[in-house]
């Protein structure tokens, strides 16, 4: 039975070499703190050599076997003390400054990605999964791009000084020394497979545990109700006892490997030890000799050591990176400068069928056409599953057409709809969506720069004045999902936003369903009095299907 059968060692989504083109790439937006880490080490390495021969020379001075000043040789020990106080706070400094710099802008380069690419309507992962993967992973990657690696340079280069120097005193002890190191590059191949495998169960693991406490959060007053307390607190231990067990069985692999590792290095440690001290006796080596060879040693073992960990290090990165291209592996939506059509305008459809791909067979939609006239006010009627919102997610081109063709077009042109063609729309969806935040910065969400005079011109045509009554006005704050307002406030501040954005199509989904009937056909009035939009509203509300011009009914 072959090694890799016997550790049962997985194979990769991803090839190695694909996963090094990643690291590639996100290390070039790094470089300066890699390049100042790199050099910080590297100058360290200078600094402690010399402080090997600053202790000899200190030592042969102190016991006479070479002339020299005492002071001067303990004058030059501290000022390369001095020097490597220097150059760890430079390197605090370079991490904690240009660490938090570079892993903010891993996160926004991938939730930029992930905002850019193709929406599908099933997400593939779980938002507690994703929002792990954008924590936990990127910090990963970045600290192993920007610390990591430009470490390692700098411990090489010290093995390597090291040995260089001890080899100059004592070519046998030196060949001795780094003899048993080929054995562990060796077995180093095998200790990767296995650890990455047991490195990503408990990456997982550790997704799942986030996602149930998310979840668990978000609907704590559904489990009150519900009195599910127990039921939810019971799934928490379950997940997490799957993670805990993952990581004992990483554990028992680490610190098994780690002990043959650290075996071999006592053992290279006292041959040294051994070999110094027998000299020693001979007269062969004076005492200060016996020190730097010890210290050598360390210098050349340390590396060693910090080298062997590159493997965990490596498994760890590897791991990441591989739960971060995923993330990447949805295709972008067409990139591009906006396409703007002239008010007014409509949107047409043309014999369009859809269907998810979890059930291409039942198509959701199947064989419509419909126009939705320029200045046209249109009513989308149906059951529940008759395929209201698929159609509002092809209007926005979120989803497109298995067959025919969902167009936008003016008085000059008519062009099929594409995710450049988005900037025509405003879009109010079903539920409340508030961000936690003041009521000013979710009415910026339409429009960046709209004045407070512009602010409370849309929350009057929403019905929403009762913001100017506030305490704080437009700084009022509202938590998460506008905790703090009623469902009918919430709604209306919500049109508002809509109104900020001012664009030629508007889209309103069940947006009136929290509106006492009153407050309702105001906001229709208000919403309707020009005709100068495209509106469009799915409802189950008979006073909303009384103000349209045309009604679409789908069925299932």
């Amino acid at each position: 039975m072959g090694i890799k059968k016997l550790l049962r060692i997985e194979k990769s989504k991803y090839s190695a070499r694909e996963i090094m083109k990643w690291l590639w790439r996100a290390w070039h937006g790094n470089k300066l703190q890699a390049t100042l880490n790199a050099a910080i080490g590297l100058m360290g390495v200078a600094v402690s050599l010399a402080q090997v021969e600053a202790v000899k020379h200190a030592i042969d001075v102190a016991s006479h076997v070479v002339e020299g000043s005492l002071y001067k040789a303990v004058g030059i020990m501290a000022m390369l003390i001095l020097a490597n106080f220097a150059l760890s706070i430079s390197g605090v400094w370079v991490k904690n400054i240009l660490g938090i710099r570079a892993q903010n802008r891993m996160q926004q380069r991938m939730l930029d990605r992930i905002l850019r690419s193709e929406w599908h309507g099933k997400e593939s992962h779980h938002s507690g999964d994703v929002l792990n993967r954008l924590e936990f992973d990127v910090t990963n990657v970045v600290n192993f791009l920007t610390e990591t690696l430009p470490n390692s340079l700098s411990v090489l280069a010290m093995f390597i000084g090291a040995f260089v120097y001890l080899f100059l005193m004592d070519k046998v002890l030196a060949l001795i020394t780094v003899a048993i190191i080929p054995l562990f590059v060796v077995l180093s191949k095998f200790y990767v497979g296995k650890m990455r495998s047991l490195t990503r169960q408990v990456r997982d693991s550790d997704s799942k545990v986030q996602s149930v406490l998310q979840e668990t959060i978000q609907n704590r007053m559904l489990i009150k109700t519900m009195e599910s307390d127990d039921a939810m607190v019971g799934r928490l231990e379950s997940t997490q006892s799957e993670l805990r067990h993952r990581v004992v069985k990483r554990t028992v692999f680490s610190v098994f490997s780690h002990l043959i590792l650290n075996f071999g290095f006592a053992m290279g440690y006292l041959i040294a030890f051994l070999w110094s001290a027998v000299r020693m006796s001979e007269g062969t080596l004076t005492f200060g000799g016996m020190t730097a060879f010890l210290q050598l040693v360390n210098r050349i073992q340390g590396p060693a050591r910090s080298l062997t960990k590159l493997a965990p290090a490596f498994v760890s990165v590897f791991t990441a990176a591989e739960r971060l291209m995923e993330l990447e592996e949805n295709p972008l939506e067409e990139q591009g400068d906006p396409i703007e059509l002239d008010s007014p305008c409509g949107v047409r459809f043309s014999d369009v069928t859809f269907a998810y791909d979890d059930d291409a067979s039942k198509p959701v939609i199947s064989h419509l056409s419909f126009d939705f006239r320029p200045g046209s006010c249109t009513a989308i009627l149906g059951e529940t599953g008759a395929g209201k919102t698929t159609l509002v997610r092809l209007i926005l081109a979120l989803l497109h057409p298995d067959s025919g063709k969902v167009e936008i077009y003016d008085r000059h042109r008519t062009q099929q709809l594409s995710p450049l063609m988005r900037c025509n729309f405003v879009y109010v969806p079903q539920g409340n969506t508030l961000m936690s935040g003041t009521i000013r910065d979710n009415l910026r969400l339409g429009k960046i720069d709209a004045t407070d005079d512009e602010m409370f011109e849309a929350l009057r045509t929403a019905c929403a004045d009762f913001v100017s009554t506030l305490p704080d006005g437009l700084d009022s704050l509202c938590s998460e999902a506008g905790g703090g307002l009623s469902e009918g406030q919430a709604q209306r501040i919500s049109i508002a936003r809509a109104l900020l954005r001012n664009r030629n199509i508007m889209l309103f989904d069940e947006s009136t369903s929290a509106l006492d009937p009153d407050t309702e056909r105001q906001l229709l009035q208000n919403l309707l009095h020009d005709h100068t939009k495209t509106i469009i509203f799915i409802t189950h509300r008979p006073a909303v299907v009384d103000y349209c011009d045309q009604v679409l009914t789908l069925t299932p």
